[in-house]
């Protein structure tokens, strides 16, 4: 089967640490064209450092591109280091970057891998959407070399950051909803499926004892990143959020979703970055996004374990 050209758009983020390593585990399968990164769980200056690390820990050169600082339209939220801490991958040692420099921006390198792609490219964004809302909003003719978004974000009953709405949509709710009108499909990793997507504190250790550098690393980052789960939001383990949005494309089978037309709050008082999820086709309007909803848990452990493993 030929490979997936993909792009993964984050903001490292000890859960876009786990997707980058659960798409590079997948070489078999995906083909990495290009890493951009964003401002989001820290500041992009350290979101496109930590990219770099966990890069040079996987092992992996790729193009590596630093996007936006800010959001389109609005001033960045601030409040993360509660969750990702200082570094934004407070917790465990990282090495120093070791990768080709890459000169070009988020949007340029966007443009440059889209431009030289000979069939549609998948993009994985799993931060705020601002790169990929810049670029659909400067180069609406590239539309048609991207196969599907498939991205972390969003959320039909329930908000994390507000009590309406996901962070990463939140971050940027105009360049999300350039995403979501730009008519291009979307697989919508929200919160709904994100939050049964976790890892128990016993399945951690079956991580860890895989014994390589990569599975070491994503139980360090779990270690950390579990006790905001536990401690804030009182959850039954460790939620891995943006390693969904790659799980899915490596294994659909294990989630379950509708397709729903989803929208974009971006005038609310108290819904601001909500994503509304026209459940029952209220409106008729086309069904723009597969919106993920349920995981079979242990089997979604069991491909983060085993694919992890593979990482030697």
């Amino acid at each position: 089967m030929a490979k997936i050209p993909l792009i993964i758009d984050c903001d490292p983020g000890h859960d876009d640490a786990i997707a980058l390593m659960l798409a590079a585990s997948a070489s078999d399968v995906f083909d990495l064209r290009a890493v951009t990164t964003v401002g989001g769980a820290q500041s992009v200056d350290k979101t496109f450092y930590n990219a770099r690390r966990v890069l040079t820990v996987i092992g992996l050169d790729v193009p590596v591109a630093r996007g936006a600082a800010q959001p389109m339209v609005r001033k960045a939220l601030s409040g993360t280091e509660i969750v990702h801490g200082e570094s934004g991958l407070d917790g465990p040692r990282l090495p120093e970057p070791d990768l080709t420099p890459c000169n070009l921006t988020a949007f340029e390198l966007l443009c440059k891998v889209l431009e030289e792609a000979e069939e549609p490219v998948t993009i994985c964004p799993t931060g705020p959407m601002t790169n990929i809302g810049i670029l659909l909003a400067v180069r609406p003719d590239l539309k048609k070399k991207i196969k599907e978004f498939s991205i972390m974000g969003g959320g039909f009953y329930m908000g994390n950051w507000t009590a309406a709405a996901e962070f990463n949509i939140l971050a940027d709710p105009e360049a999300a909803k350039i995403m979501f009108d730009s008519g291009i499909p979307i697989i919508m990793s929200g919160l709904d499926v994100t939050h049964k997507a976790y890892v128990t504190r016993e399945e951690n250790e079956v991580i860890r004892a895989n014994g390589n550098r990569c599975s070491v690393l994503a139980a360090e980052l779990i270690d950390y990143f579990s006790r905001y789960h536990y401690e804030v939001e009182h959850l039954p383990g460790c939620t891995l959020h943006d390693p969904c949005a790659v799980a899915y494309l490596l294994k659909p089978e294990i989630f379950t979703g509708k397709l729903c037309h989803v929208d974009i709050d971006v005038n609310g008082q108290y819904t601001l970055g909500k994503t509304i999820v026209d459940w029952f086709d209220h409106t008729h309007k086309e069904k723009n996004v597969l919106v993920l909803h349920d995981v079979d848990r242990p089997a979604f452990v069991e491909l983060l374990t085993t694919q992890l493993a593979k990482l030697r």
